[in-house]
C-alpha cells in the first residue's frame, strides 16, 4: 500500500507540472510572451507571461493545441503528446510574407496573401530596434513613407504626395483627424508616443469605403499595446530608458500589466524629454551657411529682450526642445464567452514647442519674430470596444466602438520690437460611434461579408485675443489693462462637422489562386459655422451651413498564379469633403493671408494601380513592386483671392496678400515603391525600397505640393542567437525648383539653399545618410539596444523641411522587464 500510494503521489506530481508548458523561441532559447495558445474548437485559449509560461488546465487531454504568435510560425500539437516531465514548445521565427496577418485593410485578421492593397507594417519588435524618438520618426522608417518637419516637436507623413488633411490617422480603431486637420503639413502624430505602440500599419491609396473621409494618399492606423486575460493572476512590468546624445533627450517609459481571469490591466507612462538639435556638419551639398542658425530670440513667457542673441553654436537649432508626456490605461473585461469590453484611456500633453521655421524668418533683413510658439498641446481620448461573438447566420462577429476626444491647440506669436502678444486657442471635442461587422458566408471561410456604420460629431471653439506685455529691466511683470483685438484663426461663434457613413465590403476567394474584394460606401458630411467679429474680414455670409453626400466604391484582385507569385490589381476612389480647416481659416505665412472660401467643395480621387510579388528561397524572402495612377478631380488647393474687393488686406498690423482654398479641376499623380525583405539565410536578412512619386495639374500645368523627390532606403541586418545589429542606408534624389509649387507655399521652398548669382532658390539637394542599430539580450528580462545614426554627419533637410535633420547621434537604451 505505501508503494502505491508513493506511485500514485509521483503520478499526481508529474500531472500537475505538466499542465504548465513553457514556449521558447528556437535560436535563443529565450522566452516568448503573449504567444496564445488555444484548441481546436476554440472555446478556450491562455497566454504566456513574461517568462514564456503558460497554464494548461483549461484543455483536455484531447485537445489539438495551437500556439499562435504574430513574430513566429504557428505551431499545433495534441496536449497529451507535449510530454510527461519536460513541457517545453519551441517557436520558430516566421519569415513568410504570405501568411503575415494585416488588421488594417478590413478592421479585421486578415492573410495578406488575399489582400491587393500595398500595406506596411511595423511590429513592437521592430519599434524597439528603431528607437525613434517620436512617432513621426517611427514612420519616416516605413517604405513609401516621407515625413516634413517644421520644428522638431513635429512631423507630417507623406503617402503617395498627399498628406495632413488627405491621410487618415487611426488609433485602436478611433479616426484621429477632426475638423481642423488642415492642409500643407499636420503635427498631430507625435501625440501618439512609439513607446506605447504595439504595431502600425499603414495603408497606402484612396480607403474611403472601409475608413471613410480623407483617407485619400492612405491610412496611418497606430495599435496601442493591450492588457491580456489569464486564468491566474499574474503582475508583468517593465522599465524603457534611452539617452540620445544629438539633443541630449532622456525618454523614460514604465508600465505595469495585471492579468486576472476576470479582468486585465495595462498602465503606462511615458515622459521625453528634448533638448536643442545638433545638424551634421558635413556639408556635401555645397552650400557653407545653409540651415546654419547664426542668431535666435531668447525671448520667453517671463523675459523679454529687443533684440536677437549670437547663437555661439550655429550648426545649434536653438528653440528645438520640448517636453512630452503620456499616458495609456487600458482596462480589459470578458463579460461572457461571447462578448469582450475594453476601455481604453489616452492622453498626451506637451510642453510648449517654439515654431522653428517662424522664428528663423526673416523681414526686411531681421528676424521677424521674438516668439511664435505652440502652448501645450493635449490630446485626450476616452473609448470602450465592445467584441461581440454571437456565431449568428446574419453576424458571427463584430466590433461596436464608441469614443470621446478633446484636443487642445494654441499659437502665440510677437513681433521683435513689439510688446504685443498675441493669443489663438482652439478646443475641439470629438464624439465618435462606429461598428464593424463580419459574416462568414461559408465555413472554409473563402467567402466574408462584412458591413458597418460610422457616425462622429466635431465641436470647435476657437478664441483670440492680445495683450501688451508690461516690462521692468528685462523681466515681464504682467500685462496692461485693455486687451486688443485679434482676428481668431476659426469661425469665433462656434463650428460643428457632423460625418454619417455606412459600408458594405465583400471578400471571395474565387478559386485557389483568385481572391476578388470589392466594396461600397455611403457618406453624408454637414458643416456649420458662426462669425461674429467683422473688425478684419466681411463675409458675404457670416452664418454657412454646408452639405455634402458622397458614394465612394473598391474592387481589388489578387492573383496566385504559382506558390512563389502573387499579382494584384485595384480600382478605388476616395472622397474628402471641406472641414472647418478648409473653409474657415485665417491665418499668415510668409506674407500670404489665408481667409475664407465658404463657396468650397469636396474633392474626389480616383485610384488605379497594381503590383506584383516574388518570393525567394522558400518564401522567406520576397520583393514587391506597386505602381499607381491617381486622378484628383475638384480637387482643392490654395491660390490667390479676393476679399472685399481687395487683393490684399491687412493682417497683424501688416499687409499680406490674399489667398484661400478653393476647387480647381483636375490633377494626377502617378508613382511607384519597389520593396524587398526577408532572410537571405539563417543569419542575414535584409530590407530595402525605392519610391518615385511626380504631380502636376491638368488645368493650370504646374506641379502639385508634396511631391517628395526619389526616395528609399537599404538595410541588412545580422541575427545570432541573442545579438541582433543592423546597417541602414537612407537616401534622398534632388528636388529641382521647376518641381516645386510656388503658389501654396506648402513646399517651402524659402527653406532651401539661396542661389545669390542666379537670384533663385536652389531646391532640396540630395543627400544620404547611414546608421547602425543593434541589441544584445543579456537575458528574458534585461535587454540593451545601441543605434548610431547618420554616421557620416552629413547636413540635409528632408523636402520642405525647415528644420535640418539630426547629425551624428548615439543613443543607448536599457529595457528591463519583470
Amino acid at each position: 500500500m505505501r508503494f502505491i500510494t508513493i506511485i500514485l503521489f509521483v503520478l499526481l506530481s508529474i500531472n500537475i507540472n505538466a499542465q504548465q508548458v513553457k514556449v521558447l523561441e528556437r535560436e535563443s532559447n529565450l522566452p516568448i510572451e503573449n504567444v496564445t495558445i488555444y484548441n481546436d474548437s476554440n472555446d478556450s485559449y491562455v497566454y504566456t507571461n513574461n517568462d514564456g509560461i503558460a497554464d494548461l488546465s483549461v484543455f483536455k487531454n484531447s485537445d489539438i493545441l495551437s500556439f499562435n504568435h504574430l513574430s513566429y510560425i504557428e505551431y499545433e500539437i495534441l496536449k497529451r503528446e507535449l510530454g510527461v516531465i519536460e513541457f517545453v514548445v519551441y517557436l520558430t521565427r516566421n519569415a513568410e510574407m504570405l501568411d503575415e496577418i494585416v488588421l488594417s485593410a478590413s478592421k479585421g485578421e486578415e492573410k495578406r496573401s488575399r489582400i491587393a492593397e500595398q500595406v506596411a507594417i511595423t511590429s513592437k519588435e521592430e519599434i524597439k530596434r528603431l528607437a525613434p524618438q517620436t512617432s513621426a520618426d517611427l514612420l519616416a522608417n516605413l517604405p513609401g513613407v516621407r515625413v516634413q518637419k517644421s520644428q522638431f516637436g513635429g512631423g507630417s507623413p507623406v503617402l503617395r504626395g498627399m498628406e495632413a488633411n488627405r491621410v487618415l490617422l487611426v488609433v485602436d480603431g478611433v479616426r484621429m483627424n477632426n475638423a481642423i486637420y488642415r492642409m500643407g503639413h499636420l503635427q498631430n502624430v507625435i501625440t501618439v508616443s512609439p513607446n506605447i505602440i504595439e504595431r502600425t500599419e499603414v495603408i497606402f491609396g484612396p480607403s474611403s469605403v472601409v475608413y471613410g473621409s480623407d483617407a485619400l494618399g492612405g491610412v496611418v492606423h497606430y495599435y496601442t499595446k493591450t492588457p491580456k486575460i489569464s486564468n491566474k493572476k499574474e503582475v508583468n512590468t517593465s522599465l524603457f530608458s534611452r539617452f540620445s546624445s544629438v539633443n541630449s533627450e532622456f525618454t523614460t517609459e514604465g508600465n505595469i500589466e495585471l492579468r486576472n481571469k476576470k479582468w486585465a490591466s495595462f498602465t503606462s507612462v511615458s515622459h521625453s524629454s528634448f533638448g536643442d538639435l545638433k545638424m551634421g556638419k558635413n556639408r556635401n551639398h555645397g552650400f557653407d551657411d545653409w540651415g546654419k542658425v547664426f542668431e535666435y530670440s531668447n525671448n520667453s513667457n517671463t523675459y523679454y529682450s529687443e533684440n536677437p542673441v549670437v547663437n555661439s553654436n550655429n550648426e545649434i537649432e536653438k528653440n528645438t526642445g520640448y517636453n512630452q508626456l503620456d499616458i495609456l490605461q487600458k482596462l480589459a473585461i470578458p463579460l461572457s464567452e461571447k462578448s469582450d469590453l475594453m476601455f481604453n484611456f489616452q492622453y498626451s500633453e506637451s510642453s510648449n514647442i517654439n515654431r522653428f521655421d517662424r522664428l528663423t524668418e526673416y523681414s526686411d533683413g531681421a528676424l521677424k519674430f521674438a516668439e511664435w510658439y505652440y502652448g501645450p498641446q493635449k490630446r485626450l481620448l476616452v473609448s470602450s470596444q465592445l467584441k461581440i461573438n454571437p456565431n449568428k447566420k446574419w453576424l458571427e462577429n463584430g466590433t461596436i466602438t464608441a469614443a470621446f476626444q478633446n484636443i487642445k491647440e494654441s499659437r502665440i506669436q510677437r513681433k521683435f520690437t513689439s510688446l504685443e502678444r498675441s493669443y489663438r486657442n482652439e478646443n475641439v471635442d470629438v464624439f465618435s460611434l462606429n461598428g464593424d461587422f463580419f459574416v462568414p458566408l461559408t465555413k472554409g471561410n473563402n467567402r466574408i461579408l462584412s458591413y458597418g456604420f460610422e457616425t462622429t460629431y466635431n465641436k470647435v471653439n476657437s478664441n483670440s485675443y492680445g495683450k501688451t506685455l508690461d516690462v521692468y529691466n528685462n523681466t515681464i511683470v504682467g500685462f496692461t489693462e485693455d486687451d486688443f483685438i485679434v482676428q481668431s484663426r476659426y469661425p469665433d461663434g462656434g463650428s460643428s462637422y457632423t460625418s454619417l457613413a455606412s459600408y458594405i465590403n465583400y471578400r471571395q476567394d474565387i478559386n485557389k489562386k483568385t481572391t476578388l474584394n470589392t466594396g461600397l460606401r455611403v457618406i453624408n458630411t454637414i458643416l456649420k459655422a458662426t462669425w461674429l467679429d467683422d473688425t478684419f474680414i466681411t463675409l458675404p455670409d457670416f452664418d454657412i451651413s454646408l452639405n455634402n453626400a458622397a458614394v465612394t466604391a473598391t474592387l481589388g484582385f489578387a492573383y496566385k498564379p504559382s506558390e512563389n507569385w502573387q499579382l494584384n490589381s485595384v480600382i478605388s476612389s476616395g472622397f474628402r469633403s471641406p472641414n472647418i480647416d478648409d473653409v474657415g481659416k485665417i491665418r499668415e505665412k510668409s506674407g500670404n493671408v489665408t481667409v475664407p472660401n465658404i463657396n468650397l467643395k469636396p474633392e474626389y480621387a480616383y485610384n488605379f494601380e497594381t503590383s506584383v510579388l516574388k518570393y525567394f528561397n522558400n518564401r522567406k524572402f520576397h520583393t514587391g513592386l506597386n505602381i499607381y495612377y491617381t486622378l484628383l478631380n475638384n480637387y482643392i488647393t490654395r491660390d490667390y483671392f479676393e476679399v472685399n474687393n481687395s487683393p490684399t488686406i491687412m493682417y497683424d498690423g501688416e499687409e499680406g496678400t490674399v489667398v484661400a482654398n478653393v476647387n480647381k479641376n483636375n490633377a494626377y499623380i502617378v508613382g511607384t515603391t519597389f520593396s524587398f525583405r526577408g532572410n537571405i539565410n539563417n543569419i542575414w536578412h535584409s530590407k530595402g525600397s525605392l519610391t518615385y512619386t511626380k504631380g502636376k495639374t491638368y488645368d493650370t500645368k504646374l506641379p502639385l505640393s508634396s511631391i517628395p523627390p526619389l526616395f528609399g532606403n537599404l538595410e541588412i541586418g545580422f541575427e545570432k542567437e541573442r545579438f541582433q545589429a543592423n546597417l541602414n542606408w537612407k537616401f534622398n534624389a534632388k528636388k529641382r525648383l521647376q518641381d516645386y509649387n510656388l503658389i501654396e507655399g506648402i513646399d517651402n521652398v524659402e527653406q532651401t539653399p539661396y542661389n545669390s548669382i542666379a537670384d533663385s532658390y536652389y531646391g532640396n539637394p540630395k543627400w544620404n545618410a547611414f546608421g547602425i542599430n543593434s541589441n544584445y539580450k543579456l537575458n528574458n528580462s534585461f535587454t540593451i539596444f545601441l543605434n548610431l545614426d547618420n554616421i557620416f554627419d552629413t547636413h540635409y533637410k528632408e523636402f520642405a523641411s525647415s528644420i535640418s535633420a539630426p547629425g551624428r547621434n548615439v543613443s543607448l537604451t536599457l529595457l528591463l522587464k519583470v
